[in-house]
């Protein structure tokens, strides 16, 4: 046998296609790549959109039902009401301006003999808030745990005509140096000039007499 030619013997030619289907396969590879991307990408947002749903969309729901040509009342956990705008509401506060409260003037020694329900009605009065100790803001921000339910006002309740009377007497805004207490308008609350307590919600009138009792001593 010859062995004087083996090594000039040509190489084996490669498989035809080789390449192309490298190619293919990385070409695949990377197309999986992009599909897993995008898919974890549109669940996120998925998961970002229903839980702002579960948060803000019940609350916007709510909003949707507050008159914005009306005044509104928010009655509080405490016992305390508040009339004003409503300008935000939401899942964390709601958020007021323009606000009014109640007032109760008390009396140091009430007359039991003439007190009358009449009088006892006329004791309440509607404050403006902005002029206390403190001197708040025209807004307030409360959480919405302490709320328990508010409503639009007619505008012919005794609130909102009050509040129309007190916006005619004082064309110029609130003047914290005096009281205004024309008719059963709303007042400006100044800590100088009043000793006042805030009101807790109205309630409905009852009559308060008490039934009348004998102090003689009965006849033998």
């Amino acid at each position: 046998m010859d062995w004087t030619n083996n090594g000039n013997r040509p190489a084996q030619p490669a498989p035809a296609g080789g390449g192309t289907h490298k190619r293919k396969k990385l070409a695949a590879l990377t197309g999986m790549k992009l599909a897993s991307v995008a898919l974890l990408f549109s669940a996120t947002a998925l998961i970002v959109a229903l839980v702002y749903f579960l948060a803000v969309g019940k609350t916007s729901g709510e909003a949707k039902f507050v008159d914005k040509d009306k005044l509104q009342a928010v009655f509080l956990n405490g016992g305390q009401v508040y009339f004003g705008k409503i300008e935000d509401l939401n899942s964390k506060y709601l958020r007021m301006s323009n606000i009014y409260y109640l007032r109760v003037n008390q009396t140091v020694q009430p007359n039991q003999e003439t007190a009358t329900q009449q009088s006892a009605a006329n004791d309440i009065s509607l404050v403006k808030l902005g002029c206390e100790l403190h001197g708040p803001q025209d807004e307030m921000l409360i959480n919405r745990e302490q709320v328990v339910f508010w409503e639009n006002l007619k505008g012919d309740g005794q609130v909102a005509k009050a509040v129309d009377e007190y916006v005619k007497a004082n064309p110029n805004g609130q003047q914290c140096n005096t009281e205004n207490t024309q008719g059963g308008g709303a007042t400006n609350s100044t800590p100088s000039t009043t000793n006042a307590t805030p009101a807790p919600a109205p309630a409905p009138a009852t009559n308060n007499a008490a039934p009348a009792t004998g102090t003689g001593t009965p006849r033998r």
